[in-house]
């Protein structure tokens, strides 16, 4: 059977079926019927595998961008493909009530990945003298993803309970980039990136049906017209970090006026312009690549480690001096493509599927069954 493990998502909450109705002259002690299992988006599905070819490419051509054509692809995808990704997960976070079975879900699903990735990572970087974080709480290059997603699922039913979520978790991203925040469980992305999860979270149905308005669909062909020119211009000549978001200004020393604080919000102002976009233009129908939506979180672990012994084996130092710069970025692109379909194959995913979904029973607490209760259906139907 092909595993259904989502990355960044959490399996969306369905809508509680109508209880079954009494047999004639019966009594209302018949058993509910059980919830329709949710159906998936194709939308959703589409954009999180495009993001993640734009993931997995994205650190594919890192070493390869000595051109200023590489190094404006790569700064334009870093724009927008991991706020993005946040935002996606923000959505499909919805169900996230702090329950003890959604408890289990994320520790199954998120913070035993990352402890896995982390050892795994940390084994890879020992062989090539890499130099190591302190501890598992700093997290060890993309595991930083799944350390943001646990905090920032953890705090759902806070974002659910206050008012003005939105305004507050812009106000606390801003607000981060005042104070040096330091490397525990990459706690600056967390921070920075916030914004995304939680417009994520108030994000409905309604506004997912917005963006297939044909207004929308050609601001959006203008916004990526437009800020790919930026990069190419403009942005491309800046520090990598204002669109890594690892680091916060007074980590980067960095006055934060005039440029620190504006700087900031235009680059949320742009990671949001192209996450609409981006959604607006991805086919609503399905595709034949919607299914693999369904199983980015093995390209997302796995690929790292590939990028990394390809490096060790001096592949991008023999790339460029063999096929030259543009070549090189070119090769290595459509080379990062292709891993993104390997990772995601069904050989792969039976080879590795003990580390990307392990079985976490044998630890957690099993108490008595609880009781049954009704649920609502969430907004969007998430």
């Amino acid at each position: 059977m092909a595993s259904t493990t989502r990355l960044p998502d959490e399996t969306p909450a369905a809508s509680a079926a109508p209880a079954a109705p009494a047999a004639a002259g019966g009594t209302d002690a018949a058993a509910p019927r059980r919830p329709a299992p949710a159906k998936r988006d194709a939308l959703l599905d589409n954009a999180k595998f495009l993001l993640i070819v734009l993931v997995v490419v994205g650190h594919a051509i890192e070493p390869a961008t000595d051109t200023r054509i590489g190094e404006t692809v790569y700064f334009w995808v870093y724009l927008f493909h991991m706020p993005a990704f946040v935002l996606i997960s923000g959505y499909l976070s919805k169900s996230q009530d702090g329950s003890g079975r959604r408890i289990d879900k994320l520790l199954t699903t998120v913070a035993a990945p990352y402890l896995i990735f982390w050892g795994v990572y940390a084994l890879q970087s020992l062989s090539v003298d890499r130099k190591l974080p302190d501890g598992p709480l700093e997290p060890l290059w993309l595991t930083w993803f799944l350390a943001a997603l646990f905090v920032w699922r953890l705090t759902v039913p806070l974002w659910k309970r206050i008012r003005y979520p939105m305004a507050v978790a812009v106000a606390v991203s801003l607000a981060g980039g005042l104070v040096a925040t330091g490397d525990i469980l990459g706690m600056s992305r967390i921070v920075s990136l916030l914004p995304f999860f939680v417009a994520g979270l108030l994000m409905e149905q309604r506004h997912l049906d917005l963006l297939k308005s044909g207004w929308v669909r050609a601001w959006s062909v203008g916004v990526v017209v437009v800020t790919a020119a930026m990069s190419y211009l403009y942005l491309e000549q800046l520090s990598r970090e204002w669109v890594y978001w690892r680091e916060s200004l007074a980590d980067r020393d960095m006055e934060l006026l005039p440029v620190g604080i504006p700087g900031r919000i235009v680059f949320m102002v742009l990671a949001f312009s192209l996450t609409i976009a981006v959604l607006s233009l991805t086919p609503r129908a399905k595709t034949w690549f919607t299914r693999y939506g369904a199983l980015t979180m093995y390209a997302f672990l796995l690929h790292g480690l590939v990028i990394r012994i390809a490096e060790g084996f001096g592949y991008f130092d023999w790339a460029g001096e063999a096929l030259g710069g543009h070549g090189s970025f070119v090769v290595t692109g459509l080379l990062g493509l292709g891993l993104t379909f390997v990772l995601m194959s069904g050989w792969v995913r039976k080879a590795t599927g003990w580390l990307v979904e392990p079985k976490l029973d044998w630890i957690l607490r099993r108490d008595r069954e609880e009781r049954p209760t009704p649920t609502l259906p969430l907004p969007g139907g998430r």
